[in-house]
């Protein structure tokens, strides 16, 4: 973590318990991890940010290696090498491949290893992250392949994987 731009908050230092347990409790091992340690240092940052993700990680609909899918290619397109290598096994676990993984690395994914599901989600975080703004067409299928809230936690997942890596660059975390 030496390049990273601002000092990381350290054990010891003051953090509310309550707020270090939920953050530990997402972490493998209770570990926290580079971007815990900077947002530790708001606290209302932090708190927001870490019920925020929680949700996103644990709580929605949409199946995991969907959104770990998701967060692949966020990371890719936001050259968001932090954010990809905790994804990436976290992926794999889920039931996303290597040869995916390779896939998704590219700048515009053709790859046919994809199905139908896949290719909507990799369409709307390519506009999404690219462009901001979304063709209804994309929503449209969204909604039609996995209906309307599962499309909602997609679009969801774009924008807080997004947040995260435009803060883990920013950063240099």
């Amino acid at each position: 973590m030496s390049s990273v731009r601002v000092a990381p908050w350290e054990d010891g230092e003051f953090a509310p318990s309550e707020l270090l347990a939920g953050m530990q409790a997402r972490r493998p091992n209770g570990e926290l991890i580079g971007i815990d340690r900077v947002l530790l240092r708001s606290v209302p940052l932090a708190t927001g940010w870490n019920e925020l993700l929680r949700r996103v990680r644990a709580e929605f609909s949409l199946e995991l290696e969907y959104r770990e899918l998701i967060m692949l290619r966020v990371a890719v397109l936001n050259h968001a090498d932090f954010e990809w290598g905790v994804h990436y096994p976290a992926y794999l676990l889920a039931g996303g491949t290597e040869e995916k993984c390779l896939a998704l690395k590219a700048q515009s994914v053709t790859n046919n290893i994809f199905g139908e599901k896949e290719r909507a989600l990799i369409a709307l975080t390519d506009q999404s992250t690219k462009q901001v703004d979304v063709d209804a067409e994309v929503i449209e299928a969204l909604k039609h392949l996995f209906g309307e809230t599962k499309a909602v936690e997609a679009v969801a997942t774009v924008a807080a994987y997004n947040m995260v890596s435009r803060f883990l660059v920013a950063l240099a975390i």
